[in-house]
């Protein structure tokens, strides 16, 4: 797998994004830049950068007032779960044929690291286990296009998906539909991986979006 350098931007970014969705800055309030640059201790120039980029994610608002935060809607939540309904388990199947040797031994080792974590109740790790096995499968389905169009909206319910793992059935559930996907790539069988993938889509968001 190839690695790249993360910039300063990226990372001021990645930070404020994480932020946002996880609730430390809630909807409706306002940032500053010189606020977030007394936070972060960064100057103003990667803070502009990673606000350029959180505005083309509509994520917060630039106007004459301020910074407007927007975060994400119980709306824009059932949207993206019925988006991810429909076409990640369009990415399974592709997975099912396209995936390497190597992408499906990484998505093997990820789950059983989520298997571990669940036994040891530890949702912070679950959480993280979650999102890179969800992203390794994006990746192993070989399209630039569903990888772009499925990792925003991903990383965009982790505040959600936090208070999911959190719930001890609803963990042991997720890991055994991982499972489930996982056994049905590494027969190669797409129509399997549809369907697996199709019910752990549908079982998250009837926890989460009540």
């Amino acid at each position: 797998m190839t690695h790249k350098t993360v910039s300063l931007a990226d990372q001021v970014f990645e930070r404020l994004e994480s932020d946002i969705l996880l609730g430390k800055y809630p909807r409706g309030s306002y940032l500053t830049e010189l606020a977030l640059v007394e936070d972060l201790g960064v100057s103003r120039t990667p803070i502009r950068e990673a606000l350029r980029r959180l505005e083309q994610e509509h994520i917060i608002e630039v106007s004459s007032r301020g910074i407007l935060v927007l975060g994400v809607t119980a709306e824009d939540l059932s949207d993206i779960y019925s988006m991810r309904v429909e076409v990640e388990p369009m990415v399974a199947a592709r997975a099912a044929s396209a995936a390497t040797d190597e992408e499906i031994a990484e998505l093997r080792e990820t789950a059983e690291l989520q298997a571990y974590y669940v036994s040891r109740h530890d949702s912070d790790r679950i959480k993280r286990m979650d999102s890179r096995f969800h992203e390794l499968l994006y990746r192993a389905s070989h399209s630039t296009v569903f990888y772009d169009t499925l990792l925003p909206l991903h990383k965009k319910v982790q505040k959600f998906r936090k208070t999911s793992v959190e719930n001890e059935s609803r963990a042991d559930r997720s890991l055994e539909e991982h499972s489930a996907i996982l056994a049905a790539i590494e027969k190669r069988d797409s129509a399997a991986a549809y369907a697996a993938m199709r019910t752990h889509v549908e079982n998250a968001k009837k926890h989460i979006v009540k």
